[in-house]
């Protein structure tokens, strides 16, 4: 072949792979905490090195929810994992149980424990895949009305509970800090409306989840954890709360963020979590 004849060739193709790139229409991205392209398969192998990963969704972003699944799955295939999630408050862990064990069927799970609405297509397939292996899934949030009382009364309000509710919440007192980021975005977001008692519902919540999960993790086993995305965004939240407990475990984190254009992350974004998985913001959303 001649060299012009190869040039041409090399130019055609090179013309042709830029059309299909064209024609391929991405949902979403991952990136590391960098802001660098990664792929689904390095973030795998990544994070089934670790003791315990938090995996932040939006609630209702269904590629986050298909990623979940599917990270539980492959992660599966590596470890002997312990599910857990925000989306279950403590206080129904025996309903939980009952149903992972086949005690009762799903309808009778759906009336003991409180599920969110969006529990039959975003969560029932990873409580099912703990059902199906035999794992332990960890109702690890406060019960509602507990948070709820907190953000109008402050953490004072849980030293008036007795102690069987005591133990579907972080030990007290709970350890806070109004300074850290996350917290303050929250007086910020709110403006006017803003009290100093809301962002301690916040960290009430962050609390008791790494108190259930350090209680449930076992050596040997990788703890994978789903919370929304702000919960654990920038290495605080929950994250705070278990390196306090416990530094020097292996911790993993995993963002959700939206975008229109998913091609390059955005700056706001950088530095939110090991991986950060973007996503196209004209994506369906489960509700």
């Amino acid at each position: 072949m001649s060299m012009n004849r190869l040039i041409i060739l090399v130019a055609a193709l090179t013309f042709l792979m830029k059309e299909a790139g064209a024609q391929h229409k991405e949902a979403y991205r991952i990136f590391t905490n960098q802001g660098k392209p990664v792929s689904y398969g390095r973030m795998v192998k990544q994070v089934a090195g670790k003791d315990i990963v938090l995996f932040g969704e939006y609630h209702n972003n269904a590629i986050a929810h298909w990623l979940q699944l599917e990270l539980t799955r492959d992660l599966g295939d590596k470890r002997r994992l312990v599910l857990g999630a925000e989306m279950f408050e403590a206080d129904n862990q025996e309903g939980l149980n009952r149903y992972l064990s086949g005690a009762i069927d799903a309808k009778e799970f759906a009336k003991e424990v409180r599920l969110w609405r969006n529990y039959s297509t975003d969560y029932a397939p990873l409580v099912n895949y703990a059902k199906e292996k035999k794992l332990s899934f960890i109702a690890t949030n406060i019960p509602r009305p507990f948070a709820a009382a907190v953000s109008k009364g402050g953490f004072e309000v849980l030293d008036t509970l007795n102690e069987k509710s005591k133990q579907w919440v972080a030990p007290l007192p709970v350890a806070y800090d109004p300074e850290l980021p996350g917290y303050k975005n929250m007086m910020q977001m709110m403006g006017g409306h803003a009290s100093p008692n809301m962002p301690k519902a916040q960290a009430i919540k962050d609390a008791t989840m790494a108190h259930f999960i350090l209680k449930h993790f076992q050596q040997g086993q990788l703890f994978l954890h789903f919370n929304g995305t702000y919960h654990s965004d920038n290495y605080e939240g929950i994250l705070w709360y278990l390196k306090r407990q416990q530094p020097s475990l292996r911790y993993g984190t995993i963002a959700t963020v939206t975008q229109k254009d998913i091609r390059k992350l955005q700056a706001e974004h950088i530095g939110k979590a090991d991986f950060i998985i973007c996503v196209d913001e004209d994506v369906t959303t489960t509700y």
